[in-house]
């Protein structure tokens, strides 16, 4: 594996609380379990930012013969150099899994162990690429991230901060997918489109909104913000700011009683909840 970074890419003088937490609690963990002493240190304690242990441990994750981890490392890196907001984003998903999930017991863990963070922050970067124009590197990406994590996100489809992928496996997100700010998703979600039409065809998800397990929404359809989505659902038409729907096809049932269900993560439906 590459070299850890040496500069720092905050400027000097600058706190970073995420990292500094990531860190505590990774020291602790080498004091807890001395097995893992050595992955700890050379996946994070040798590093000097976050922006290089990520780079370094999705390098780890998705390097295969065709792309080296040094290479997947340097790749990865000159993203993240060139785009503060993938290293933010990363912070906010973060400290969102870290408070929504009682199965991430702190910062390290999530960075280290959760694969739908992990993808997420994949993604990210080959979101910038498909940006660069660089639009096969990031369809590589893209192919990597499925085989490697069972999560497959178009690298077009636009992604905000705050975001909880919850187990993550058979996530699904189409090219013009675009999930807001703060919401969180479990696993065999689909964002999918409904045929063959090109164009803007993929759902638009809003600002705290919660997704249950197994829900399939397709189509250019808003979810707007603060809704529910019930597991299991099949959503073909635009859901109203602040309500439930559930069923096959989904129908509005109610309101939340949260103002932000993604945050509260209670995914309970109640035929009257909220009226």
């Amino acid at each position: 594996m590459a070299e850890a970074d040496q500069g720092p890419i905050t400027q000097p003088g600058t706190e970073d609380p995420v990292w500094a937490r990531v860190r505590a609690e990774t020291e602790r963990m080498a004091r807890a379990e001395p097995t893992m002493s050595s992955f700890l240190y050379n996946t994070i304690l040798r590093h000097r930012t976050l922006e290089s242990v990520l780079a370094y441990h999705l390098a780890s994750k998705l390097e295969c013969d065709a792309f080296d981890d040094k290479l997947l490392m340097e790749l990865f890196a000159d993203a993240m150099a060139a785009d503060p907001e993938i290293g933010a984003s990363a912070r906010a998903d973060i400290r969102a899994v870290s408070d929504r999930d009682p199965a991430a017991a702190g910062y390290a863990p999530t960075l280290l162990f959760f694969k739908g963070f992990q993808a997420i922050q994949a993604h990210r970067i080959a979101h910038w690429y498909w940006g660069q124009g660089r639009r096969s590197l990031a369809m590589f990406f893209q192919s990597r991230v499925s085989e490697v994590f069972g999560v497959d996100i178009h690298p077009a489809a636009r992604i905000g901060r705050g975001i909880l992928l919850d187990h993550a496996s058979s996530f699904v997100a189409g090219e013009t997918a675009v999930i807001e700010d703060d919401v969180s998703i479990l696993h065999e979600v689909t964002l999918g489109g409904t045929g063959k039409e090109h164009g803007d065809r993929h759902p638009k998800v809003r600002r705290g909104v919660l997704i249950g397990a197994g829900a399939k929404i397709l189509g250019n359809v808003e979810i707007g913000a603060c809704a529910k989505i019930g597991a299991g659902s099949v959503v073909l038409a635009d859901v109203p700011p602040h309500c439930t729907v559930v069923g096959v096809p989904a129908k509005v049932v109610g309101h939340p009683c949260e103002q932000l269900p993604a945050l509260a993560m209670d995914h309970k439906i109640q035929a009257d909840e909220g009226r």
